[in-house]
């Protein structure tokens, strides 16, 4: 049996500590204490390697009203690294950029000309003489647009690591899409492109398990180990997380229920929002059950979430409602729940994603 040595100790002690204060915020050293069970010596030596490291400072005192002297509180350096996130639509780029405790600091938008009639046989992206004779790759114009929009947004600071989101497969050995997505200038080796242009761990990911990391942090699934995310909006398909873990499959296809041949077609189009327009609620419901039903017949995830504009709008009674025709559907028992993140799922899960990224390369690996 493997037994931890003084340098395993210390790293997870520290690690432990950061994320208490990534938590609750500014503590003292008796706080430090109480809540991780360490001793004074060792909450001591802890708290001057970190601050050594320029990981946490001094930020104020309290006790001001006892005897004694005041204790120090600590806080993590917030501007120790920045990360961005980045939610690439079919016609918009957004780009949120926060700091290492994850306070929001910019935001740029910038919108996505699509391939008109005009531009019928140029390859997406390529410069026209009307852009000014401008000329390189397909897809160039985009690597651009994402990387300014990425810049405006940190404001001059430099980010540490950038998660793009984006709709399509990504294969989860070359981290590059597996298939097109239908965005505008979008290339193969595009990832590639990005990582030459901005100087960070850039990586791709995609956009609704993206949002089902956001609903695992901050909305429906908070607290569940497992649950899948069923996406209904100008993309449908799904996200899978099983034991507090997000499942891409072998080739990053783990969730395109979009695909599945339901009566009357093809489930992306049976629930796009051209034929859901003259539908009743409840044949609403019944139709997103049938498409929920294979996930939870193979998965069991006990928790099937409603994201996207359809799931989000139709709020608990669409919910409500799914639910009664997928308990006529299956045996298993599950809850079906609306969306409750925030503003966008997608860009808060790249968030997300990109602050874990940066704090395992500063704080160290989460202890297994």
């Amino acid at each position: 049996m493997k037994t931890a040595t003084p340098q395993m100790a210390r790293a997870i002690n520290d690690r432990l500590a950061l994320d208490l204060l990534l938590e609750h915020g500014a503590l003292t050293a008796p706080q430090l204490r109480a809540l991780t069970g360490l001793s004074r010596p060792t909450v001591s030596d802890l708290i001057e390697r970190l601050q050594v490291n320029g990981l946490i400072s001094v930020v104020g005192e309290s006790g001001g009203d006892r005897r004694g002297p005041n204790a120090r509180v600590y806080g993590i350096v917030a501007d120790r690294a920045h990360v961005a996130g980045v939610d690439v639509r079919r016609d918009m780029v957004n780009v949120t950029v926060a700091d290492i405790t994850g306070r929001t600091l910019g935001s740029a938008t910038h919108p996505l000309a699509g391939t008109g009639p005009s531009e019928a046989g140029r390859p997406a992206g390529a410069a026209s003489a009307a852009e000014g004779g401008r000329s390189g790759e397909p897809g160039d114009d985009l690597v651009k647009i994402i990387t300014r929009t990425v810049a405006e947004a940190a404001g001059g600071r430099k980010v540490h690591a950038v998660v793009v989101g984006a709709p399509g497969m990504v294969n989860p050995r070359s981290g590059e899409l597996a298939t097109g997505n239908g965005v505008p200038g979008w290339r193969p080796n595009l990832l590639q492109a990005l990582r030459h242009r901005i100087d960070a761990q850039v990586t791709l990911e995609n956009e609704v398990n993206l949002a089902a990391v956001a609903e695992h942090r901050s909305g429906s699934a908070r607290g569940r180990k497992d649950s899948v995310l069923l996406w209904l909006d100008d993309g449908v398909g799904a996200a899978v997380t099983l034991d507090g873990r997000l499942r891409r499959g072998a080739s990053g296809a783990a969730g395109e229920v979009g695909t599945l041949g339901l009566r009357g077609g093809a489930f992306c189009d049976l629930v796009s929002a051209e034929f859901i327009a003259g539908l009743d609620d409840d044949s609403l419901a019944a139709r997103i059950a049938e498409g929920a039903f294979a996930s939870v017949a193979v998965l069991d995830p006990g928790l099937v979430i409603l994201g996207g504009k359809t799931g989000r709008s139709g709020g608990d009674a669409l919910a409500a409602r799914v639910s009664e025709h997928l308990a006529a559907l299956s045996p298993v028992p599950t809850q079906v729940r609306a969306s409750t993140v925030e503003g966008n799922a997608i860009l808060h899960g790249a968030l997300f994603t990109a602050l874990s990224i940066a704090h395992r390369d500063l704080f160290g690996e989460v202890p297994a």
